[in-house]
């Protein structure tokens, strides 16, 4: 850990770049998720004074309701549609273009959000909450993608946990910000829905100051130099030879070969146990119980003693324990391997669902129980944060070829997206029709994950995409498994000596 947080220091431009990437990426996706639970009630007044005010109609509770989960669940949906745009936009716009398109989206979603009141216009909020979810869907790949390109293989792991952190940050800051203290009130909340623009907008200035990634310079625009002069940049003036002998690996490996559309990549035998490993991770990572833990939190806080106009200040406490959780992941993962956190994490999830299934069912009968319920609420955000939370976003961009990223990326997010709206839907008529029987449901999930990464997933840590694919195909292909062989070295010596 101390050579690779070493590494990391002595290379102060890769630091700002995951800076400069995070507040106007995933930061955007974190925020929106958790933001709307303040301002909540001032929405829906508004929905129905617009009503007023335009149709001479007094909308029923239900109706306020149903508009309201609309404005809700659109996120996803935008989210969705941007997920698949992010693929082709950033093979054909390169990887840092592309989140510079994209923060164009979020202002102008800010634009919106901050005049919806003045305007009586609730439409507004539900088409800025659209967009935003565009800019989220494509943020979410083209982040992750840029900035783990930009790192050298040492510290991939390290950068990778950082897209993580950005989600959790943003949760984090959507729950501070809707504080009534801050801009959770009747006069300020346009402001915080608007918040989004000014960090889309520290991006677009910063960003232009970064190179393209030097992975996308080299395997895919085929610019050597730039790929160097990219390098130089980002890490100083240490030797690269090691870096690009890898990525032109991995060129020879793929013969130059375009990249793989989605379906192509469905059916594509030589990835096979890639494209499983990432259904199995992305699926738990909604289905993992976390959403339950964070509704029955409430819950349980206010069984422990909390007034209940008091709770939302202990919930920040559990958004502050996933960003400080994150952040520890961030400073161990080089040592551990993502390997072990994984299987570590979803294990003592799995665990602790089941005791919490328990202490709900008693902390009506035993006084002390809530505090039990409360111990174990932060224990499970722990290891969510510190395993799946830190370890997945990035993972599609470590164990999936160059020609084969963007689509990987595709399909984890298109999961992803899906995932939340379903969720968001079903998840309420789950937890009213199961209780707290419902977390037996994320056990399955939990368990079928953490044990099917520990014997079907290599070690990905300090390992190249090329070396991790080789692994795969070790682990699970019976007889002569694939080598090089003299020609492809041969090959891999001519092109190191030829400038591209």
């Amino acid at each position: 850990m101390v050579n690779a947080l070493t590494l990391l220091v002595g290379s102060p431009r890769l630091i700002a770049a995951i800076l400069a990437t995070g507040i106007g990426g995933t930061f955007q996706y974190g925020f929106h998720i958790s933001v709307l639970n303040s301002p909540s009630l001032f929405i829906k007044e508004l929905v129905n004074r617009t009503c007023i005010q335009r149709y001479d109609l007094f909308l029923e509770p239900w109706g306020i309701t149903l508009i309201w989960s609309f404005i809700v669940s659109i996120f996803c949906i935008g989210g969705l549609v941007g997920a698949l745009c992010a693929g082709q936009l950033v093979l054909i716009c390169g990887r840092k273009r592309c989140l510079l398109m994209n923060n164009i989206v979020a202002i102008a979603s800010a634009v919106m959000m901050l005049t919806s009141e003045r305007a009586m216009s609730f439409e507004m909020i539900i088409a800025g909450r659209f967009l935003y979810g565009i800019n989220a869907g494509v943020s979410l790949t083209a982040h992750t993608i840029y900035i783990t390109e930009c790192s050298p293989r040492r510290l991939r792991g390290m950068v990778g946990v950082t897209v993580s952190s950005f989600v959790s940050m943003g949760k984090f800051f959507g729950q501070l910000l809707g504080l009534r203290e801050l801009l959770g009130t009747k006069e300020r909340w346009p402001w915080l829905l608007a918040f989004s623009g000014l960090t889309a907008a520290i991006q677009l200035l910063a960003l232009p100051f970064f190179p393209e990634s030097p992975r996308y310079l080299l395997l895919d625009k085929g610019d050597r130099q730039g790929c160097e002069r990219a390098m130089q940049w980002l890490w100083g003036s240490r030797s690269y030879d090691s870096e690009i002998e890898d990525m032109l690996k991995e060129n020879v490996a793929l013969r130059g070969g375009r990249s793989l559309s989605v379906l192509e990549l469905v059916f594509r035998r030589a990835e096979r146990w890639q494209l499983l490993t990432l259904l199995a991770t992305f699926v738990t990572l909604q289905l993992c119980g976390i959403n339950a833990v964070y509704l029955y939190s409430l819950e349980v806080f206010v069984a422990a003693g909390i007034r209940p106009d008091q709770v939302h200040y202990a919930a920040l406490g559990t958004g502050l324990c996933e960003v400080t959780t994150s952040l520890a992941c961030f400073a161990v993962i080089e040592n551990t391997g993502k390997r072990i956190l994984f299987f570590r994490g979803y294990m003592a999830m799995s665990t602790i669902l089941v005791l919490l299934t328990v202490t709900l069912n008693l902390q009506g009968q035993v006084t002390w129980m809530p505090y039990c319920s409360m111990v174990l609420v932060f224990t499970f955000i722990f290891f969510f944060s510190s395993g799946p939370a830190g370890i997945t976003a990035s993972l599609p961009g470590e164990i999936f070829m160059q020609s084969s990223k963007a689509a990987a990326f595709t399909i984890a997010c298109c999961i992803n997206w899906t995932g939340l709206f379903l969720i968001g839907m079903l998840f309420p008529l789950v937890v009213d029709g199961m209780g707290p029987y419902s977390f037996l449901i994320f056990l399955g999930f939990c368990s079928f994950t953490g044990v099917f990464v520990w014997l079907n997933v290599p070690e990905t840590k300090n390992r190249t995409p090329l070396e991790i694919t080789e692994e795969f195909e070790r682990m699970h292909t019976k007889g002569p498994k694939h080598e090089f062989g003299k020609q492809g070295h041969e090959m891999i010596r001519t092109v190191l000596t030829t400038k591209l």
